[in-house]
């Protein structure tokens, strides 16, 4: 069976290239992103193993052996799920690969911005030593966190945050309480988690959720709330927040996603103090980079012998 990694930015694929010797398979990298590419360099391969390529219905048209795609993270906007299912064209990703360390950055983005703490690292550098300028500041145990998305970067978001202290509300249309879930996550209304949160973190897929946070949600918001975005660029309407922002709507943002990455130095964003951006780095860790590398070449391994793989996206048959 031919496999091929259409495109990949990491410094080497050793770590798959590993998993197929001990599978008794092989592997073959390219660098095709665009559907030409992809068509002229990977035509008569049986499985994709995918970073930013578009697996279009062009595509798949013209690659008539292709059996399965699996893509290195857990989005998979670039691929058309519908297509695939429509070619009969099974399409997984890795979802739990790098689960601690985006609800980690979550919680480092939050905490950074309730504490103020790049605020006034700044200050202090550049002007005074002076806390006053930092007041006001409040209690974790005072203050309730929403979260947006209950799957499993959610939870473990929201457990996290309770065991600071935090009393945390949340909402997903999929979420099914348990004794378990219970003990640190309140189920609420989407209205209630914006108009009663002071911190609100993004958990959700921007499927089905674009623009969910626009000038009309963040008039209901509090303002003094902190929205913070680990999901998906295209969530928040980011030419409201900037107007949300300047017009002090709600007290501040952080961002590790957004639309039209990588984001210029320039965007009009950047200009407020009170925001947070890291370049969509909430999933990295050394190991998290390593299991995803591992995990992708796994599943491609189970796919090949007819074995179940362990995160479909789409239901063929």
């Amino acid at each position: 069976m031919r496999i091929i990694i259409t495109d990949c930015d990491h410094d080497n694929i050793d770590i798959e290239k590993k998993v197929f010797a001990d599978a008794g398979m092989s592997v073959e990298l390219k660098q095709a992103i665009t559907e030409d590419e992809v068509i002229a360099q990977c035509q008569d391969a049986e499985i994709f193993i995918v970073q930013y390529a578009k697996i279009t219905e062009k595509v798949m048209d013209s690659c008539p052996c292709l059996k399965y795609i699996v893509r290195y993270g857990v989005g998979v906007d670039t691929i058309d799920i519908p297509a695939a299912t429509r070619h009969g064209i099974q399409v997984g990703n890795v979802p739990d690969y790098g689960m601690n360390e985006v609800a980690d950055h979550a919680i480092a983005l939050a905490l950074s911005m309730i504490r103020k703490a790049i605020e006034m690292n700044a200050f202090t550098k550049n002007q005074k030593w002076d806390y006053a300028r930092s007041i006001p500041i409040h209690r974790f145990s005072e203050m309730t966190v929403g979260v947006i998305g209950l799957g499993r970067i959610g939870r473990n978001f929201a457990q996290k945050m309770h065991a600071l202290g935090f009393k945390v509300i949340g909402t997903d249309p999929c979420f099914q309480p348990t004794p378990e879930t219970d003990a640190f996550v309140k189920p609420v209304s989407m209205e209630e988690v914006i108009t009663q949160s002071d911190v609100i973190s993004l958990h959700c897929p921007a499927d089905g959720n674009l623009n969910l946070f626009c000038a009309e949600t963040f008039k209901k918001m509090k303002k003094t709330a902190i929205l913070i975005n680990v999901a998906r660029g295209g969530i928040i309407n980011e030419k409201d927040l900037d107007q949300a922002l300047s017009d002090g709507e709600i007290g501040g943002a952080a961002l590790d996603c957004m639309l039209g990455e990588p984001v210029s130095k320039d965007s009009p964003l950047f200009r407020h103090e009170n925001l947070i951006v890291t370049p969509h780095m909430a999933w990295y860790s050394q190991e998290a980079a390593q299991e995803l590398k591992r995990k992708v070449a796994e599943e491609s391994v189970r796919f090949a012998r007819g074995e179940a793989i362990h995160y479909p996206i789409n239901k063929l048959g």
